[in-house]
Order: C-alpha cells, then sequence, then structure tokens
C-alpha cells in the first residue's frame, strides 16, 4: 500500500477536503448517502479519480446499475473509465447466481460463493488503495434477514480494511431506518440532500477528527461535483491598517468625518431612484484613483444598465474595468446558493486583492435563501464579519419601500449588522422632488448630524450645505421654518 497512516486523502473535490479538513482518514470506511439523484456515485468517482491522480489504484465495484450504461454515464461526467478499474456485480453480472444469498467474508468461507470468489480475486489482484462500493444496500436484497444483512456488511468492511483499504459506500435513503443500520460501520457519514433546486451536504459523523459545522451547499455540473462550505468567518484573519475612505465628495466626507473606515460595514438606504448604487459606486471610483480593487455584485440590476447609468454621470467605469481596478459581477440569485455566493466573494478577496466589495441590493441576496428572515441575517451577518476580519470594506445597498412618508432605516432589519448608516431620501419641496442624505450611525467615530440636499447631476453627486432652515425631513414633505 501507498498510504501514510497519518496522511489525509483528497476526496477529490475542494471544498469538501476544506468542510473535512483535508479528506479521508486512511484506512477507514466512510457512508456517502442520499436520495436518487443526488450525487452519492459521482462523490464516490471523484474520490477514485483523486486517488489515480495521486498515483494509486481504485477499485469500483458496481452492485446496482448494468455496467454498461453506468460507463457511459460516468464517461459523460468527464471521468475517464479507462483508468478505472470495475468490477460488476450488478443483477445482470455473470457472477449472481439468482435467488442466492451470500454469508459474506467469513474468513473459512470466503472462497465457497461466486460473489466473493469475485471480490477475493480483485481486491487480491489489484491491492486497491481505495474502494467504491455502489451501492452497498443492495446487499439486503441478497441477505434473508435483517441479522444477515447486518452481519456480511461487517465482514465485507472488514475484510477491506484489512486488505488496506479506504473505503466510500453508497446507501440511498429511501425514508426508512435503514440507513441507521449502516451507521454503525461507518467511519463518518457524508450525507447528502435535495430540495427541488437546493443541494445541501452535510458530515453528521467523522471520528477521529472534527469537520467544518454549517450547512454547506453543492452544485454538479457537466464538470462534476463542486461543494461550497458555509462561510466560517472566525477562521479568517488579516492585519490592515485603520485609515478612512474617501468618497471623493468633500460634503459626503464631511457627513462621515472624513469617510468610511477601512474594514467595516455600511449600509446605504433609501426608495428606489435616490441614487445608493451611484453612491456606493462613488466610494469604488476613488478607491481606484488609490489604485485599488472594488467589486460590486448586482443583484437587481443588469450590468449594461449599470455601465451606462454610472457613465452617464461622470463615473468611468469601463475605465476602472479595463484598468482592473473593477470588477462588475451580475448575479442570477435564484441560480445561486448562499454559500456558492460567499465563495465567489473569497476568490474576488483572496485571490484578486479586492478592497472593497459592495452588494446590490440586500432584497436580490434574499432570493439566495429559502426560509426565516433570521436566515438572511445569519448570512450576511457571516459575510461582513469575513469582510472585516479581512480588512475588507463592504457596502450593502438597501432598499426601502415608502418613497415618502414614514422613515425605515432599513428594509431587511439589517441595521445591527452595519458599523455604518447613510440614508438617502426622496423630499417634495414647494411642488418640486428633491433628494437628501444624512448618517443615522458610524461606530468607529463621531458624524455630521444634519441632512444635507443630495443630487446626481451629468458631472457626478452633488451634495449641498446642510438643511438647517427646514424640519420634517425625514417624513418626505419639509416645511420651512422662519428664523
Amino acid at each position: 500500500m501507498t498510504t501514510a497512516p497519518t496522511e489525509r486523502l483528497s476526496t477529490g473535490i475542494e471544498g469538501l477536503d476544506d468542510i473535512l479538513r483535508g479528506g479521508y482518514l486512511p484506512g477507514r470506511n466512510y457512508m456517502l448517502c442520499g436520495p436518487p439523484g443526488s450525487g452519492k456515485t459521482m462523490l464516490g468517482l471523484h474520490f477514485l479519480d483523486a486517488g489515480l491522480d495521486a498515483g494509486e489504484t481504485g477499485l469500483f465495484i458496481n452492485f446496482e446499475e448494468h455496467l454498461t450504461d453506468l460507463i457511459d454515464n460516468v464517461d459523460s461526467l468527464g471521468f475517464d473509465t479507462d483508468r478505472i478499474d470495475f468490477l460488476d456485480l450488478s443483477p445482470t453480472a455473470d457472477v449472481f447466481v439468482e435467488g442466492g444469498a451470500y454469508d459474506v467474508f467469513d474468513a473459512a468461507e470466503v472462497e465457497q460463493e461466486p460473489l466473493r470468489e469475485a471480490i477475493v480475486e480483485a481486491v487480491s489482484e489489484l491491492d486497491p488503495d481505495r474502494v467504491v462500493v455502489d451501492p452497498l444496500t443492495q446487499l439486503r436484497y441478497l441477505s434473508p434477514d435483517d441479522y444477515q444483512f447486518r452481519k456480511q456488511v461487517v465482514g465485507f468492511m472488514r475484510y477491506l480494511k484489512a486488505a488496506g483499504a479506504t473505503i466510500a459506500f453508497t446507501v440511498q435513503e429511501t425514508g426508512d431506518n435503514s440507513t441507521r443500520d449502516l451507521e454503525f460501520i461507518a467511519d463518518g457519514t457524508i450525507r447528502l440532500s435535495t430540495d427541488g433546486d437546493r443541494r445541501q451536504i452535510s458530515v453528521p459523523k467523522f471520528r477521529g477528527s472534527g469537520t467544518q459545522s454549517g450547512d454547506h451547499a453543492y452544485r454538479i455540473t457537466g464538470e462534476g461535483m463542486h461543494v461550497y462550505p458555509a462561510l466560517a468567518p472566525g477562521e479568517y484573519s488579516q492585519p490592515f491598517e485603520a485609515e478612512q475612505l474617501s468618497a471623493g465628495v468633500p460634503e459626503v466626507d464631511s457627513l462621515l468625518h472624513g469617510g468610511l473606515e477601512r474594514g467595516t460595514v455600511s449600509v446605504i438606504s433609501g426608495p428606489t431612484g435616490v441614487g445608493k448604487t451611484t453612491l456606493g459606486t462613488q466610494f469604488m471610483s476613488e478607491a481606484a484613483n488609490r489604485g485599488e480593487r472594488s467589486v460590486v455584485y448586482l443583484f437587481e440590476e443588469n450590468h449594461g444598465t449599470f455601465l451606462r447609468r454610472s457613465e452617464s454621470i461622470g463615473i468611468p467605469v469601463r475605465e476602472m474595468i479595463d484598468r482592473g481596478t473593477l470588477a462588475v459581477r451580475e448575479i442570477d440569485a435564484l441560480e445561486r446558493s448562499p454559500q456558492e455566493f460567499a465563495q465567489m466573494v473569497r476568490t474576488d478577496v483572496e485571490a484578486e486583492d479586492t478592497r472593497i466589495v459592495m452588494i446590490d441590493g440586500i432584497a436580490g441576496y434574499r432570493l439566495t435563501l429559502q426560509g426565516a428572515s433570521e436566515t438572511v441575517l445569519e448570512r450576511l451577518h457571516a459575510l461582513g464579519r469575513y469582510l472585516k476580519n479581512v480588512g475588507v470594506t463592504a457596502i450593502f445597498i438597501d432598499e426601502t419601500k415608502n418613497i415618502t412618508g414614514s422613515f425605515n432605516a432599513t428594509q431587511e432589519n439589517i441595521s445591527y449588522l452595519a458599523d455604518n448608516i447613510v440614508f438617502l431620501r426622496h423630499l417634495e419641496l414647494q411642488g418640486e422632488l428633491r433628494k437628501a442624505i444624512g448618517v443615522l450611525k458610524k461606530r468607529t467615530s463621531d458624524f455630521e448630524r444634519t441632512l444635507r440636499r443630495f443630487e446626481i447631476t451629468d458631472e457626478g453627486i452633488v451634495v449641498g450645505e446642510p438643511l438647517t432652515g427646514m424640519r420634517g425631513i425625514l417624513h418626505g414633505m419639509p416645511e420651512l421654518v422662519d428664523d
């Protein structure tokens, strides 16, 4: 055997290796369970493929699907079946005796039946480092009762372990307690679950080592399975210099007593059409002048509209993109899980040295989640904490419903997540619709507590003097106050 006793064996899926702190422990057996079509066989194939890449030997023991169909399916998923050794023990294979039941792997009886002979011959000849059994539950149909089934399974696993193999066996969940009969023999359990287009992967059991907790997501593509671990912000930290980030508009900086602090989370809130995205983009434009890279994730607007609108008011986003100081990602929220989105952000931050991240907007981000509002807050909180820990400035765009009238700081109740809250308002003054800007919260320093007139012109953002001669601005219907 080629495996050292202390090394980890890659599962062949980077994200799953991260969850398992490096991969499977050698010489142990792992149960891959889930409903039909969830990707259990693919999970096993990735495990074999990783071993072959590492110069190990692998054996796929097929108990169910016709071998020709299995190989066609495996080829279609991009795996090289010419590298994989298959042992076909499906119901159509010659080694099966119709109606046969096998009392597997008692040492004194190991060569008494065709099934055992086929397995022993294959294992002896190949001496596999890795074995995938798909599915192990098929042995239940070859056993006279549950006691004999459990006895056969225990013997089977002991035999493969004694041969020095690390085993991954699949189990199809059927809604009864049949999988629980097998969990007791497994050193670890990888559970796949599906709910419509949502796919989740968890590790409820893993002997001998801790795993990354949380609800993880996965996706199956033409290139195989991709796993996206839940974001664990406490595992990431990077020193950075605390400094103020200017908006490039003196009056905005004055409201914020210098700007936004690096490594903070800011919410820019307000109703539709008031200029939230434009204000956030202004911070990224100023970052580009410093040579820093920013990324905006568009959940509610398309790429072309964002570019045209920004350039129409003098923010040179195309030039920023060409220089590499801005990336614009159009996100289809219904196509991505929050874990997959978090992985995208991590890649931009860690591989591309991104310094400002803007999510536009929170309502669109909510669509990546199914469930209670607190789940949205948990995901946003984890993402915000991660960005803060690595010194990235985060800007969350939050659209409030009321055009005028009652004032709400945020629509999604995320104010507690924010270090800074900047709000924009529509207001009616003498029959004309105008805009105002103010700061509601700033944790790290003082801020200006006045409201200022806010305007977007062909030449960019224009902010006026404090609106000290008015009252009722937050209601959207200001009145002039006589001195």
